[in-house]
């Protein structure tokens, strides 16, 4: 996927959550940022929202760790949102939730859109049994929520 369809995926993703979900969120992708929506969470929360959209499934779903640190640096009254869509479904991940993360050396395509090299880079793999929201795309759909949004007294997500 080049460039210009990865933004207008996120931009559509921005207008469903702000439509359909009850969210306030600007498409920031065009910014240079470590992320690509900002706003208000349906709970009126500060949001960060770095979208993925990944042709291939794994079930283990990649972060940088370059770009999870300065999502982190952010400030703490912030919720920190990691979205991924593969063909096995979508997944939001509440970085502030996730503890015990192990970094991996791997080889990854670089950030450019215009060659196939690979450089070595450190990650962390997400299990989507982490993620706090899923929607699968197997034979049926199902909506896993974990978390009702965000608790706002603990600054972390609320189990439902």
């Amino acid at each position: 996927m080049n460039i210009k369809k990865t933004n207008e995926f996120e931009k559509v993703f921005c207008k469903i959550l702000n439509e359909f979900n009850g969210w306030q969120l600007k498409w920031v992708g065009d910014k240079n940022l470590c992320y690509d929506l900002k706003g208000i969470t349906p709970k009126g929360r500060k949001c960060v929202i770095e979208l993925k959209f990944r042709k291939k499934y794994y079930k283990a779903k990649m972060i940088e760790k370059y770009k999870y640190d300065r999502l982190m640096k952010l400030d703490k009254d912030i919720v920190k949102i990691y979205f991924v869509s593969d063909p096995g479904g979508s997944y939001y991940f509440w970085l502030d939730k996730l503890t015990d993360l192990k970094i991996i050396e791997k080889d990854c395509p670089t950030t450019t859109y215009w060659n196939d090299d690979k450089i070595k880079k450190n990650v962390y793999l997400l299990d989507e049994d982490l993620a706090s929201v899923i929607h699968k795309t197997d034979n049926k759909t199902r909506i896993i929520n974990k978390y009702n949004w965000y608790d706002k007294k603990n600054r972390k997500p609320k189990r439902s």
